[in-house]
């Protein structure tokens, strides 16, 4: 079994990529997608999104980070996966699940369904483009508005030379609105030939086990569940192994918390930092009473030296 973390633009970046797999049991990481029109990116864009890939492409607890792309256009995409190939990526991973609205308009990322032939010109390009040992793969939706063309899609991938395909059980217009369909995801499995990894409404070891049993596959991509339970691989790699289950106690995670806002600081703008913050504690809520309670605290406040102060950071005051 392979545990993934998910891609997600605009909140798992380099920083939450660094604390969660440290926590342990993911295998590894993608990048927030890097989006590919009509030109070859320079290594210093790659870097903005994979300064990972400077560190042969692992995060500092060693969990190997794979580039992923998304565009619409074949030949620019092969140009550019040749480039993070060329800078350090072990794999190559392309985008065909995107929901967002203005991704969709720019012809990337879940709208590229309705197009299965070009799904699997992007894909053939792409892997005649990068060295024949570095792996493609690919992550789609079910569809855009129907799960009805995704065995057709899935093909196409597969049929391009993608080694493995994440399906997250839902439709572009469903969104992340529950369930998941993982009823599909066997089906999918059924007409290719490679891996299909599980992706969607795993929020818990006991939603891993229902997934396992209607999906029928071993693999899976964790997302919103590992950020709102940060882990949630190592208790799903426990409890896959036979292990006891044991949950991360909140003062287990409030260190990595204050390494995070650290971290955020350091590289972001002042502006830019206390909302990283809080985006991640909004979704650790869900978990963590006291999650809600620092929320709370923190939620209109912007100075910089008092959101450490309630993180319980010393600040060194000014003379």
């Amino acid at each position: 079994m392979q545990i993934a973390l998910a891609p997600m633009e605009g909140l798992v970046d380099n920083i939450l990529r660094d604390v969660l797999t440290r926590v342990g049991g993911i295998d590894w990481c993608v990048t927030e997608f890097i989006r590919i029109n009509d030109q070859l990116l320079t290594p210093a864009y790659f870097h903005k999104f994979g300064p990972e890939l400077l560190t042969d492409a692992r995060t500092a607890s060693g969990v190997p980070l794979r580039v992923q792309l998304l565009g619409s256009d074949p030949v620019c995409l092969a140009e550019n996966a040749a480039l993070a190939c060329e800078l350090g990526s072990e794999v190559i991973d392309l985008n065909f699940g995107c929901p967002a609205k203005t991704v969709n308009k720019s012809r990337g990322g879940a709208v590229l369904l309705k197009e299965p032939e070009l799904l699997n010109q992007i894909v053939e390009h792409v892997r005649r483009a990068v060295p024949a040992h570095i792996p493609v793969t690919a992550k789609m939706r079910l569809g855009f508005d129907s799960p009805d063309g995704s065995l057709v899609c899935a093909t196409a991938l597969a049929e391009g030379g993608a080694e493995h395909i994440v399906v997250h059980a839902r439709t572009k217009m469903d969104g992340y609105k529950p369930p998941a369909h993982w009823e599909w995801i066997p089906r999918v499995q059924e007409v290719v030939k490679v891996p299909v990894f599980a992706n969607g409404d795993i929020w818990s070891v006991e939603d891993w086990r229902r997934c396992r049993e209607i999906s029928g596959v071993e693999d899976i991509m964790l997302g919103r569940g590992l950020v709102s339970r940060p882990d949630l691989a190592r208790q799903i790699a426990a409890a896959r192994a036979g292990e006891e289950v044991v949950e991360m106690t909140w003062a287990e995670l409030l260190p990595l918390i204050q390494d995070f806002w650290l971290q955020a600081k350091a590289q972001m703008t002042p502006r830019q930092s206390p909302g990283r913050l809080k985006q991640w504690l909004a979704m650790l809520t869900r978990n963590y009473p006291e999650a809600v309670e620092l929320f709370t605290l923190l939620r209109r406040e912007t100075e910089l030296d008092q959101v450490s102060r309630l993180l319980g950071l010393q600040v060194a005051e000014a003379a």
